[in-house]
């Protein structure tokens, strides 16, 4: 169960990451977009709002630097109207009126809401800049020329992803003498001009290119590790499949021993005891058993009395303190001396005793323990059980 649970995190986790979106980084060339305006301007520091308004057309450059801003530059000029229209210097030309200026555009739904693929249908811009404004008049005073800012919106619709029809109210400011007087401070309806134009832009190059930010090596590692986790899964189920199956085999035979009738059974069990060992030790160059090891000689009498049918086999040993000769006698009166104690004082029968010298002994590293006879006693034992099973 936690292995599937794992699985299908990660199955989750792969399937959020191809979820997200992200934008490539577009060249120097990408995302570029030139426009057409179109509307009417009015100055706002006199009563007639309608009556002083006259056309404006203008064009523009613009550069998107991200989802959410913009740069360009833009050019505006309004229409000669002095000709017919009483108010202001008369004006020669064509026009009566310039800005060329730069600004900065921010996309307000892209900064406050997620980037998606693809263009929306609406948005707004807010848009600021700054420029240099020109006055054309012959009469009765020379062109005029000043520093310029604007503030507006950009009401945006995108019947395609090249194509933007714009709707753009904006006010413009004549900044030539800002701070000069109280009374002719810039930011006033005396140095202001409201501006109302149409627009349709068209996308140059490339746009923003949306991808899936995913690391193909993450995911290449995810997938191997759950299709090892799938080979687990079978594995797994192959094993549990395999332990129903011997659950089952064990089922039936238990209920198979519950059927069974009850039945007795000898068993016969025959035990060798090959390893029932005394030590009679004795002193440096001596023969005779001392009183401390007589003990050892009794309980080999004892088994012997109690089973009739064991024997017992003597191997007499010296130390390697001395001469050779002297300790081969000694290893040969050793087993003889036990072999005539178990006869005289026990009772034992001759013929179930074999006695012999062994000669000097070297299996243990205490070299006084090597003195010693070793009795070692000898009787298949056979024992009858019985037992009632079913």
């Amino acid at each position: 169960m936690k292995k599937m649970l794992l699985t299908a995190a990660l199955l989750c986790g792969v399937a959020s990451m191809n979820a997200q979106l992200a934008i490539s980084k577009p060249s120097f060339f990408d995302n570029w977009s030139i426009g057409l305006n179109g509307g009417v301007t009015t100055p706002l520091n006199h009563g007639a709002f309608f009556g002083d308004m006259r056309g404006l057309v203008g064009i523009q450059l613009q550069k998107q630097i991200t989802p959410a801003f913009a740069l360009g530059v833009e050019g505006n000029w309004g229409i000669n109207t002095s000709s017919w229209n009483g108010y202001g210097p008369k004006s020669s030309t064509a026009f009566d009126s310039q800005y060329v200026g730069a600004y900065g555009a921010v996309n307000l739904f892209n900064l406050f809401a997620p980037y998606q693929a693809g263009q929306r249908v609406f948005d707004i811009e807010a848009v600021a800049g700054a420029g240099w404004g020109h006055y054309f008049k012959n009469e009765p005073t020379a062109d005029h020329n000043f520093f310029a800012t604007k503030v507006g919106l950009n009401f945006n619709f995108h019947p395609t992803d090249r194509v933007t029809i714009a709707l753009k109210p904006s006010v413009s400011w004549d900044m030539s003498d800002a701070g000069v007087s109280n009374t002719s401070a810039a930011y006033n309806a005396n140095k202001g001009q409201f501006n109302l134009q149409a627009g349709v832009s068209v996308a140059l190059g490339k746009g923003f290119n949306y991808v899936d930010p995913y690391n193909q090596a993450e995911i290449d590692a995810l997938n191997a590790k759950i299709n090892d986790m799938r080979g687990d899964l079978v594995n797994a189920g192959n094993a549990l499949a395999q332990a129903a199956a011997d659950n089952q085999a064990l089922a039936a035979e238990l209920q198979a021993c519950r059927n069974r009738k009850p039945e007795v059974v000898t068993k016969s069990t025959t035990t060798d005891q090959l390893s029932t060992v005394r030590y009679v030790n004795f002193e440096l160059g001596k023969y005779n058993i001392t009183a401390s090891q007589m003990p050892n000689v009794a309980a080999v009498a004892s088994y012997l009395k109690n089973h009739p049918k064991a024997k017992v086999i003597i191997k007499g040993y010296a130390s390697q303190d001395g001469p050779v000769d002297v300790n081969i006698r000694l290893a040969n009166q050793r087993a003889e001396s036990v072999r005539t104690t178990l006869i005289n004082k026990y009772g034992i029968a001759s013929d179930r005793i074999q006695a012999e010298g062994q000669g000097i002994g070297h299996m243990f590293e205490e070299e006084s323990w090597n003195r010693v006879a070793i009795c070692t006693l000898d009787e298949p034992a056979t024992s009858t059980t019985t037992v009632t099973t079913k």
